[in-house]
């Protein structure tokens, strides 16, 4: 049987899973793959593994091929395994081949490390990385990897570059790049890959970007499920609710700490359950009084969707 391309099998809510650790601060694979398996089995479309929810940053070489093999053999093919690559070119690469061997259907490119780089560099850097592997790759876009319009239709004629995350939130920015890439006939996949995407869906939807990663579905399957159903069905008012009453809440939580995007969605899965142990350094755990209002949060963002129906 012959797999779709990675391209066509990207329809729907995006899950980036996080990465548990025991006790001992080793990577707790058994936990993990019961994160995956819970994920794929509430409605994931895809699994994101050692991304930037899952702490790409704090994982050894050897630990990251581990968690990509687990994650490529809980979903068992039933949805494509997309894995993290980054730092500078020699390493992004070595990553990518790990993933590779692992049985990754694709690539997330996160930003060089440290340096700030010019458009050449950058084209580069991505073909190089598309080059090294069969795997198809994302570009993530970010902090120091801001993409021109020039550079975004460069990389649509590159071989293996299928798509770009915006973690930036130039929304007029986006719109050059996709306007620049349609008028050359090209075609990308672009993805909102802000933390709490749901915030600026809308926004996104409007400059034709649909697809997003949702953090909320880490530990809130049901109501990132009933927010996406809803945008995608055009059903504003209930979209304006669950903004209004939880995913704004939400994301100015996440801006009382550095690092909630990550520690913050962590400790809710905990708090679901499911014993992800803490953060790595350099991440912190969150304070003791933003636990309390996340627990409150989600207990209020439940009771919305039963409420709405949604």
């Amino acid at each position: 049987m012959t797999t779709a391309p990675l391209a066509d099998r990207l329809d729907g809510l995006l899950f980036f899973p996080v990465t548990a650790f025991a006790p001992d601060g080793s990577v707790d694979l058994d936990t993990f793959r019961a994160h995956v398996r819970a994920g794929v089995d509430a409605g994931a479309a895809a699994v994101f593994a050692c991304c930037g929810t899952g702490e790409f940053h704090a994982l050894a070489p050897e630990e990251f091929r581990d968690c990509v093999a687990a994650a490529v053999e809980e979903t068992a093919g039933r949805v494509p395994v997309v894995a993290g690559a980054g730092y500078g070119t020699a390493l992004a690469v070595r990553y990518a081949r790990l993933a590779e061997e692992a049985g990754a259907d694709g690539l997330l490119a996160m930003p060089p490390y440290l340096v700030v780089a010019d458009q050449a560099g950058l084209l580069r850097h991505y073909t190089e990385l598309a080059a090294a592997t069969s795997l198809d790759v994302i570009v993530y876009q970010r902090d120091n990897a801001i993409l021109t319009p020039d550079t975004a239709v460069a990389l649509a004629r590159t071989d293996g570059i299928i798509g770009l995350k915006d973690g930036l939130g130039d929304l007029g920015l986006m719109q050059r790049i996709v306007s620049a890439v349609r008028s050359e006939g090209l075609d990308l996949l672009y993805f909102n890959g802000l933390p709490t995407a749901e915030l600026t869906g809308a926004a996104y939807r409007g400059i034709g970007v649909t697809l997003y990663s949702s953090a909320v579905f880490c530990f809130a399957p049901e109501l990132a499920l009933a927010y996406h159903r809803a945008l995608a069905s055009g059903d504003d008012p209930t979209v304006d609710r669950l903004v209004d009453d939880f995913y704004r809440p939400l994301a100015e939580l996440r801006a009382q700490g550095r690092g909630y995007a990550v520690s913050l969605v962590k400790a809710a899965v905990r708090m679901e359950g499911l014993d992800v142990g803490p953060v790595r350094p350099p991440l912190s755990e969150p304070a003791p009084e933003h636990l309390d209002a996340l627990a409150r949060l989600v207990e209020r963002g439940r009771a919305l969707v039963k409420e709405l129906g949604a």
